[in-house]
């Protein structure tokens, strides 16, 4: 037990910054800024659906609080998109709106993880799930799993290879964070079943739906609805990650608990943050996120090709091996150099145990800028130095 001056060693895990080894360098760099470990766009939110779209006097009370469950026109609307999207009937009380969806997938592993509970994590894995169970005392357990799993067989023995009597839940996220991969349907109902032979909950992460464009995604309620929370984000679907909203879903009798956890640490998610997502919901934002789709597949297939990579099927990412173009340093050299051109990217090991990867975020700047930013990435794994440096752009 932790006494003056120590604190909690699960807190004191925490990272403090994803990507904190270069903090200093991306902090005082001066040129053009290549910043493609962070998962962002650089497209605004559908008009219409921004904050500066929202007054009071259409909305009055618009900076005071909802309630935890959330906006409830906001939450109607959420309900009926679930329910008709997901296949599954769903009651507002399914339902919570949630600082980020973030916020929600903390609050929900609050809620079914006790100290020394393991949570399986498909890998590569999106690093707050693994901050998000340390910090309830629980145990993160990286499943490796594309470089195993090839069909719904295989799927199963790789995550049946990590399970142990201290397993509660199983993790995974698709359209994939960071490999830009889709998991198949029929590997997601193979997970499923197995998942109900073992009483596990399924945590199904799908915040890049609206991203693909190879290979049916499939939600995770669809599957097993009795055991399954999908979590969504308005971040993602709509250009809005500094509102910080979203929402989770899934059976009433847990989401009540749910509520309880996120009444005693966020309260609620932003009043304007929800009416600009329920903007976004009436129309705007699935035309909006049609042309992003469209936008993000061109950028992505853009970056493969010159990285000499597959392109993305969904989400905004790349997950490069770069073995061959490290030398005695390992990845932190690659990265300094990186940096040292301006180009910031994100290390594997946030996402598992993978030392000699890189993640590549080919939205979060301009298109013009990130495709300088990948044309410096891929002229240092070739073994080329010639780009400049410094200011001198």
């Amino acid at each position: 037990m932790p006494r003056f001056p120590r604190i909690d060693p699960s807190t004191a895990a925490l990272p403090g910054s994803l990507f904190s080894k270069l903090g200093h360098k991306l902090a005082a760099w001066t040129g053009e800024l290549y910043p493609l470990h962070i998962g962002d766009t650089w497209m605004e939110p559908p008009p219409g659906c921004r904050m500066e779209d929202l007054t009071v006097a259409e909305y009055p009370g618009l900076h005071r609080y909802t309630t935890v469950h959330g906006y409830r026109p906001l939450l109607e609307a959420i309900t009926e998109r679930v329910g008709r999207l997901q296949g599954v009937p769903t009651e507002p009380e399914q339902v919570l709106v949630t600082a980020g969806a973030t916020g929600g997938l903390s609050a929900l592993i609050r809620t079914l993880c006790s100290p020394g509970d393991e949570v399986l994590l498909i890998a590569p894995f999106w690093p707050l799930m693994r901050s998000a169970t340390l910090a309830m005392g629980g145990t993160p357990v990286p499943v490796p799993f594309f470089e195993q799993a090839h069909d719904p067989r295989s799927a199963v023995e790789a995550v049946e290879a990590m399970r142990t009597e201290r397993t509660v839940a199983i993790c995974w996220n698709t359209p994939h964070n960071p490999t830009g991969r889709v998991i198949p349907p029929a590997w997601l109902e193979a997970l499923a079943v197995w998942a109900r032979k073992h009483d596990l909950w399924v945590i199904a992460d799908e915040v890049y739906e609206h991203y693909r464009w190879g290979g049916a995604h499939v939600y995770g309620r669809s599957l097993a609805p009795e055991r399954t929370f999908s979590a969504h984000s308005f971040s993602k679907a709509y250009g809005m990650t500094g509102n910080r909203c979203g929402y989770l879903v899934g059976p009433e009798a847990v989401m009540t608990a749910v509520r309880r956890v996120t009444t005693n640490t966020v309260y609620c998610a932003p009043r304007a943050s929800q009416i600009a997502a329920l903007r976004a919901l009436e129309g705007p934002g699935d035309r909006w996120a049609a042309e992003a789709a469209a936008r993000y597949a061109e950028l992505g297939s853009d970056a493969a090709a010159r990285l000499g990579v597959e392109p993305p099927r969904g989400s905004t990412f790349l997950f490069l091996d770069v073995a061959s173009a490290l030398d005695e340093r390992g990845l932190d050299g690659l990265l300094f150099d990186l940096a040292d051109e301006g180009v910031f990217v994100a290390p594997g090991l946030a996402f598992g145990p993978y030392p000699h990867h890189i993640r590549v975020c080919f939205t979060a700047a301009e298109p013009a800028i990130v495709r300088r930013g990948i044309d410096r990435l891929a002229r240092r794994l070739a073994g080329r130095d010639d780009a400049p440096t410094g200011e001198a752009r």
